[in-house]
């Protein structure tokens, strides 16, 4: 089904675009601002609150930390999870199932890449449907512990005007009565399966990513402003193997003086426009 293409800010750097991905196997690279119009903000994007993310260390050492990194990450995951894919989710999978995408990497944790259609994503800094134990490793659907936590605390209910990021790490008032969830296995700490601030990517999981460019034409990087090294590095793979490189981006990223073409716009509709524009394979 075709969806009429919106207009795009700037008709010459799109045309450019779309002869720089005509007739190529794309992998995409995807980052928070392709998740704002699914209602999850861009804590990097003009205008964002300044966040203070736990980190990893953080987490593990305090009780008092994991207690209220629990209370806000679940209140920002019921947000997610009522979250739905936007057009250009939609348009990414569209254009994966016409096999002009070979894949998609996401640097976002809301799993709306797959909930769209995208059978091939590697969700860099991993995903929140899920938790695990941190001493046995037993793994959790988060639907199950989000029945648990709210079991244990009936009190908790999401605010109406409760404020998150796209790392679902919100900070409501805190309370010394909130059970925290443990491994039912084993008794152990339990810890979303993301990566935390100051976390590095698992060497697998970008391994995954790697293999992705290696193995298309061009790379498309749509919502990222590129600030976390694990993208630099990827389109540095993208150079070397002399890819085109196209940037769809609301602002300014820190690759764009190596991008091919930079298209400063909304993810969503230059997404649909490019669905609509790039021929399909014969």
């Amino acid at each position: 089904m075709q969806h009429p293409s919106p207009p795009v800010a700037d008709g010459d750097e799109f045309a450019r675009a779309v002869e720089a991905l005509s007739g190529r196997r794309i992998a995409v690279l995807t980052g928070a601002g392709v998740s704002t119009d699914s209602g999850i903000p861009d804590y990097r994007g003009a205008g964002a609150p300044v966040r203070t993310p736990m980190t990893s260390q953080e987490f593990a050492a305090s009780d008092t930390a994991r207690r209220r990194y629990w209370i806000g990450s679940h209140l920002g995951w019921k947000i997610f999870a009522a979250a739905h894919p936007n057009d250009g989710h939609l348009a990414l999978a569209d254009l994966e199932r016409s096999g002009v995408v070979s894949g998609v990497i996401t640097q976002n944790v809301d799993g709306l890449h797959l909930r769209a259609g995208n059978r091939r994503v590697v969700e860099l800094h991993g995903t929140m449907r899920r938790a695990y134990c941190m001493h046995c490793g037993q793994v959790f659907d988060r639907r199950d512990l989000a029945a648990r936590i709210e079991a244990d605390n009936p009190w908790i209910s999401v605010p109406d005007n409760v404020e998150i990021g796209p790392d679902g790490d919100v900070l409501p008032g805190a309370s010394d009565q909130f059970v925290v969830p443990l491994c039912t296995v084993c008794g152990g700490v339990l810890k979303p399966d993301v990566v935390f601030f100051g976390e590095f990517v698992p060497v697998e999981k970008f391994a995954e990513a790697e293999q992705l460019v290696r193995t298309s034409d061009a790379l498309l990087i749509a919502g990222s402003s590129l600030v976390v090294n694990s993208g630099v590095r990827l389109v540095e793979r993208a150079r070397r193997r002399r890819l085109p490189v196209v940037i769809v981006n609301r602002g300014a990223t820190r690759s764009d003086p190596k991008a091919t073409v930079k298209i400063d716009g909304g993810a969503s509709e230059v997404l649909r426009a490019l669905a609509d524009a790039l021929p399909r394979p014969a």
